[in-house]
């Protein structure tokens, strides 16, 4: 019998917002934040601040959270990498399931463990934008789980044509409410509610995640 294809978590990952995070588990998205930060909810995802990583804070957090999944130490050159496998170690001893380790170095993907501290490893994929994303061809990532790692919904969902995507994380969502009162709709367009109440981000954000989560179940 074949095996059934699993969900694909979709994962909304921010600090510091109560209301936001609650929006987003109402709607069916898992939790996440970028540690160490403020948190309202028990989190399934952790990620460290790839522009300023502090080894020691960020796994003091995670000990403290103890989430499903967590990032490392982002992987940009050939020389980082027992750095960043020393850092999978150690996230490994603090999380319940998966590190994911972040490759951005050409034909490095191939010296990666499959399991680390007794963890799975997960590979990830940060998308494109213009604050930098990951440049490796997307066969690179051929034969391994992928999470990838911020962007808009409708890139993600291009990129997952060409991997094995199991976990999405997003706030792009939240941005567009906030600064457009927008809410993004399937195909990657996106409308703006009439002006109203200080409400109406919170309303926009809360009909973007129940839009984003359907269109991701139904590519299970």
């Amino acid at each position: 019998m074949a095996n059934t294809p699993q969900p694909i978590e979709v994962i909304y990952c921010a600090a510091q917002n109560k209301r936001f995070a609650q929006i987003a588990i109402d709607a069916g998205w898992s939790y996440g934040a970028q540690l160490p930060g403020t948190v309202y909810h028990p989190i399934m995802f952790a990620d460290q601040n790839w522009k300023n990583s502090n080894r020691k804070r960020y796994m003091t957090a995670l000990a403290k959270h103890q989430p499903r999944m967590a990032t490392v130490l982002d992987l940009e050159t050939h020389e980082q990498l027992g750095e960043v496998l020393a850092w999978a170690e150690e996230a490994a001893q603090h999380v319940t399931e998966t590190v994911i380790i972040i490759p951005k170095a050409f034909g490095i993907i191939e010296q990666l463990p499959r399991t680390i501290g007794g963890r799975q490893v997960r590979l990830g994929y940060s998308v494109p934008t213009r604050y930098g994303g990951t440049e490796l061809p997307v066969w690179e990532f051929a034969g391994w789980p992928v999470h990838l790692l911020g962007g808009s919904p409708h890139a993600q969902m291009n990129i997952a044509n060409y991997m094995d995507v199991r976990s999405v994380d997003c706030n792009w969502h939240m941005y567009i409410a906030q600064k457009f009162g927008d809410i993004w709709l399937p195909g990657g367009s996106r409308y703006a509610l009439p002006p109203g109440s200080k409400d109406n981000i919170y309303l926009a954000f809360a009909e973007s995640c129940r839009n984003i989560i359907a269109v991701w179940r139904q590519r299970t």
